[in-house]
């Protein structure tokens, strides 16, 4: 592993402390678990911008899904 110096907002790091606390964890563990959520929700945002894009160059044509119309299943609650 790496060892790395970063600046902080102490309030934040307030909170990150409590947080650690209450979980029974280390400052370098939680911050190493935030930045795995924080590049996993990246990577999502990435597929979703390239979807959507893909989507936008080629549109769905309406006679594509038009014969699973009817296979639809509405229960009433």
């Amino acid at each position: 592993m790496k060892t790395i110096q970063m600046t902080i907002d102490e309030q934040l790091l307030l909170s990150v402390d409590q947080a650690v606390e209450e979980m029974g964890t280390n400052r370098s563990a939680f911050i190493r678990e935030a930045l795995k959520s924080a590049l996993r929700q990246f990577r999502i945002r990435q597929m979703e911008r390239q979807h959507a894009a893909g989507y936008a160059r080629y549109p769905q044509d309406p006679a594509e899904i038009a014969e699973w119309e009817t296979e639809q299943v509405w229960e009433d609650e």
